[in-house]
């Protein structure tokens, strides 16, 4: 299979889902602002919708939306850490949170202060206002808890990875000391590592 990624961005958390299922896969960089990829093709050629990740099935078909991305890669994990069964209520537990970090915290909050089309009030709406609520929800959930779930799951992979975006939209995690630690407990496991350093170092590279 093949991963269309931008580097840190939420495409990061199949990176590490498919690292930490200890998958085979291609990757292929793409750039956003010009929809190209580092060969010159046409993303849009590839995935109309022009947003990463997609991920080309090794039957050619293509996968389209995160949530969807990290379910897949779930369940080809031999071992079936990163998801529980599907059709268990377990299962459902796990959508909701990728559904929430989907839609409230990536879409509803980020999405809003990295788009440079946002105006300035907007982002300081979704930054001052939108975000620490979905902070504390967050925080209270993990009060006390190592993960999410009852253990490491493609949803830790989508949380991790909006956090790392916490800095550069100038929030200071240490208000929220359950993510913090959350945040750097989780950075430090070697698939997480692994895929943010390589990430890292193209975008440095770029």
């Amino acid at each position: 299979m093949e991963l269309f990624f931008s580097p840190l961005s939420c495409s990061l958390a199949s990176r590490i889902a498919i690292y930490e299922a200890g998958l085979e896969a291609g990757f292929h960089k793409v750039t956003l602002s010009t929809k190209r990829l580092d060969d010159g093709r046409d993303y849009l050629s590839i995935n109309p919708k022009g947003q990463v990740p997609a991920l080309k099935r090794n039957d050619g078909t293509m996968l389209t939306e995160g949530p969807a991305v990290l379910q897949y890669i779930a369940d080809l994990d031999p071992q079936g850490r990163l998801a529980p069964k599907a059709g268990t209520a377990a299962r459902y537990e796990l959508q909701q949170w990728l559904n929430y970090i989907a839609t409230e915290v990536h879409k509803a909050v980020f999405y809003m202060i990295f788009n440079p089309a946002s105006p300035p009030e907007v982002k300081a709406f979704a930054r001052d206002q939108l975000l620490p609520a979905r902070y504390r929800f967050l925080s209270a959930h993990l009060e006390g808890r190592e993960f999410l779930l009852d253990s490491f799951s493609v949803a830790d992979a989508y949380l991790v990875t909006s956090l790392n975006w916490a800095r550069p939209a100038g929030v200071d995690l240490r208000a929220w000391p359950v993510l913090a630690a959350y945040h750097k407990r989780l950075s430090a496991r070697p698939a997480v590592a692994r895929a943010v350093s390589e990430e890292l170092a193209l975008r440095d590279a770029a």
